[in-house]
């Protein structure tokens, strides 16, 4: 990144890897602001709890509307146990070190020298910030595109990949039986820009096999294709 870009944009780089580019990047400082350096810096009177807290709620949302989407077919208990593995401290520490969250840390001097940026609990409380200021910024919407671009692809290693994806897996018994492909309809969009409720069917051989509902069309289309896997298995 050139010299001028950089002072532009001091996060284009973390807005690139986080899939999601702030309307107010002052959100997104904020998030990345620790306690340590709010208290060694006079004219710094926040710092990112407060939007820690915040994050920590919406994504325990996103996780749980994304794991009831794609495994209908597990239990509560199953469902808890991989939103722990995804949500809890290393794991998102894990992901934070990823994507260079922790370059980008406003640490205060004690705190910085003392390997703060690299700390788990350090990481893993700023993700959570980042997502709480995206929620701020851009609604649900912003926190599920930084989830389905930092989140999805570990949790898929948790659950099995492909294999747990209703629509693969709809789209490959639909090749097995017929050699074609399911098609999804929008039957509506309900609700504010921000807190959109769509409804899509899955649609094969010009029947309605199952239908679904979600934040955006993607979670709705898979739960459409769980429902259409539910009816195609038990008609097997």
């Amino acid at each position: 990144m050139s010299l001028r870009s950089l002072l532009q944009n001091p996060f284009k780089d973390l807005e690139k890897a986080l899939g999601y580019h702030f309307r107010r990047r002052a959100r997104l400082e904020l998030a990345l602001t620790h306690p340590s350096f709010r208290h060694e810096t006079t004219d710094v009177v926040e710092d990112n709890q407060r939007l820690e807290f915040l994050g920590d709620a919406v994504l325990g949302m996103v996780v749980a509307d994304h794991l009831v989407a794609t495994h209908l077919d597990h239990a509560e208990g199953e469902l808890t146990r991989l939103r722990s593995q995804i949500a809890n401290t290393q794991a998102l520490a894990k992901i934070a070190k990823e994507c260079g969250l922790g370059e980008a840390l406003r640490l205060g001097r004690g705190e910085s020298q003392n390997g703060g940026a690299q700390r788990a609990g350090n990481l893993a409380d700023a993700l959570e910030a980042v997502i709480g200021a995206a929620y701020l910024d851009g609604g649900l919407k912003a926190a599920q595109k930084i989830f389905q671009k930092l989140f999805v692809p570990p949790l898929e290693k948790v659950t099995g990949g492909d294999s747990e994806n209703p629509k693969v897996s709809l789209q490959e018994l639909c090749q097995k039986l017929w050699k074609l492909n399911p098609e999804y309809r929008v039957v509506s969009a309900a609700g504010p820009a921000h807190a959109r409720l769509y409804t899509v069917e899955a649609v094969i051989r010009d029947e309605v096999y199952g239908s679904g509902t979600g934040p955006n069309k993607r979670v709705a289309e898979s739960a459409a294709a769980a429902a259409a896997l539910v009816r195609l298995r038990t008609e097997k």
